[in-house]
């Protein structure tokens, strides 16, 4: 009898990952929902993660990039190399319950409308501690993790949010046919964030499904603090505003979207000499006028009124509650404004 087809396909981007590779790979053989497959998808490893997969793994699908084309080309290349209808988007360094993947499709089976599902993702080192319940974003086009740095208890219902954080998440894949994949000029890092934002645009619902656990080593592959992490924040925040934010709203919030970023940039380079973040922004604004075509097409997605997706946007904080969402992450920590 052949095997039955997946109705998960669960994708690990890896670069040079090998030493987290066998934790996340182990906890995935465990799942309690069945089917699935796994899809590694490497890009262009030379630490053995290619071998290692080989020798002990022999049932992970392996898709082998000749050279590292980024975490949202990585998926992408997964995603279009499957077939199931929903794809759950994983970190190589990860440890996800059991439960994980079953908790995940319960919300998505029971609601059409739903294209996003989004995981309480815990810190590895001390795992009474959230990393992430979702993307939370507020009305000056900050994102963050929702929840991060809170104790693990309580507030354990489902519930609407803007988007799943890609690091652990489940996607539907209609919804990703009709609103398009990750953004590969994009590289890493926000990309989870544009996607949430063309779903919204187009009217999906993301459910966050606190009982889908999984546990995180916090920026293992990208450095929390690191210059190429700065950078590509301040590139893609500006890109992720450009592409998505409908236009007489974006008039109205930019004097404090310019604001907001301008501290960012100027608390960087006076509390830490970084200018990797101030690079990405310049880097950002000589993309923009290729991103308008972009935009274009997003915004002729647009389903919902701006009151539907601000609903699940949160006001605006001071510069110092900016600043307190990122203080649990440690001492190299830079705010992601």
């Amino acid at each position: 009898m052949p095997d039955e087809s997946p109705l998960v396909s669960v994708i690990v981007v890896n670069w040079n990952g090998r030493a987290h590779l066998e934790r996340c790979l182990e906890a995935l053989a465990y799942q309690s929902c069945r089917p699935f497959e796994t899809i590694v998808v490497d890009n262009g490893s030379t630490d053995g993660s290619v071998e290692l997969l080989g020798e002990e793994y022999p049932k992970v699908r392996v898709i082998s990039l000749d050279r590292n084309l980024g975490f949202a080309a990585g998926n992408n290349a997964g995603i279009l190399a499957s077939s199931a209808p929903f794809i759950a988007t994983l970190n190589n360094d990860t440890e996800a319950d059991p439960q994980w993947l079953e908790q995940l499709l319960g919300p998505a089976l029971a609601d059409p409308s739903v294209g996003m599902v989004a995981s309480k993702m815990l810190f590895a080192h001390q795992l009474g501690t959230i990393n992430s319940a979702g993307i939370a974003i507020d009305l000056a086009g900050i994102a963050w993790d929702r929840m991060g740095g809170e104790q693990d208890g309580g507030g354990d219902e489902v519930v609407e949010v803007f988007g799943p954080c890609a690091g652990a998440a489940l996607y539907r894949r209609v919804m990703l046919e009709e609103v398009g994949l990750f953004d590969e000029e994009f590289f890493a890092y926000l990309e989870d964030v544009d996607l949430a934002w063309r779903a919204q645009l187009a009217g999906w619902r993301c459910l966050y499904a606190p009982a889908a656990k999984v546990a995180h080593v916090h920026s293992a592959t990208g450095v929390e603090g690191s210059p190429f992490k700065s950078y590509h924040l301040g590139r893609n925040k500006l890109w992720t505003i450009a592409k998505n934010y409908p236009l007489p709203q974006l008039c109205l919030a930019l004097p404090l979207i310019v604001a907001y970023d301008l501290a960012a940039t100027l608390y960087g380079v006076a509390t830490r000499r970084d200018t990797a973040g101030l690079r990405g922004r310049v880097a950002g604004t000589l993309g923009l006028p290729r991103l308008w075509a972009k935009r274009r097409s997003v915004q002729r997605m647009r389903r919902v009124p701006f009151s539907a997706l601000s609903s699940q946007m949160a006001p605006v904080a001071t510069p110092i509650g900016v600043l307190e969402r990122y203080r649990h992450v440690g001492s190299t920590a830079r705010p992601q404004l």
